[in-house]
């Protein structure tokens, strides 16, 4: 017959087995989520954002949550939880964002915006009626719109209205100032491009223009140039013997 300590001993240690056998019954049927997130994320990233907001919408009520930590304002800092709905791009939108270099997205939302805009406008032009009244004022707004558009660059003639149709928000994004320093070959790539810009390399007319975003219409195209104080017209200049002495002295 075993005393007190014995049979308490035993019971200790059969309640520590069993607590040993519940935890590796939970490791075996605990699932990570991290590779479902880690999906998410790169597959659809609004997606993402939409279950994150969810989840704390959820989790709080419908408040607003709590100020983010240094380490999660790091690990969210490509996420706007604010305009999620917004923020949730799809293919397309991220091709344009990368291919012509796009820093912001509200740039392409706003090229998005004024496209449509383009798009509605000459589709109501194109529905006004027969009547003589119609046809007169269909023409003079025709006239305008292609007029400014061919001004602006985004068409390639005055022809018809049907050119208007194809005004996208990649037409904006290419009379942006680094793609036309591509186009006129005064930058091996978009990148470097950019770069230019923003170190102040390029003026448009008298005006030294370090925004990316600046568009710059057909007029002001011809009037693309380094700076004065350029490194890179130095170089050009020494390139092609054409520098000057006085140059040199200024």
């Amino acid at each position: 017959m075993c005393s007190a300590h014995t049979y308490h001993f035993i019971m200790s240690m059969f309640n520590k087995k069993r607590k040993w056998a519940e935890l590796r019954d939970r490791k075996r049927n605990f699932r990570c989520p991290f590779p479902t997130l880690l999906i998410l994320l790169l597959v659809s990233p609004g997606l993402l954002q939409s279950l994150i907001f969810a989840v704390c919408e959820a989790a709080t009520g419908g408040k607003m949550v709590r100020k983010l930590k240094f380490h999660e304002q790091k690990l969210l800092k490509k996420l706007d939880l604010v305009n999620w709905e917004a923020a949730s791009g799809n293919l397309a939108e991220l091709r344009v964002l990368r291919r012509f270099r796009l820093q912001r997205r509200e740039d392409y939302t706003r090229y998005n915006q004024l496209s449509r805009a383009v798009r509605e406008l000459a589709r109501r032009i194109r529905d006004l009626g027969e009547a003589p009244e119609s046809a007169a004022f269909r023409a003079r707004s025709t006239a305008a719109l292609l007029e400014k558009l061919y001004a602006m660059g985004l068409v390639a003639s005055k022809s018809s209205l049907e050119l208007c149709d194809r005004v996208s928000a990649s037409s904006f994004c290419r009379r942006r100032l680094p793609c036309l320093l591509l186009k006129l070959r005064m930058a091996q790539n978009l990148k470097s491009a950019v770069t230019f810009v923003e170190q102040g390399h390029v003026r448009v007319g008298p005006e030294v223009v370090t925004d990316p975003a600046f568009l710059v219409t057909r007029a002001m195209e011809d009037f693309i140039t380094w700076t004065d104080s350029s490194r890179i017209r130095q170089h050009v200049l020494n390139y092609n013997q054409e520098r000057d002495d006085f140059d040199l002295a200024c």
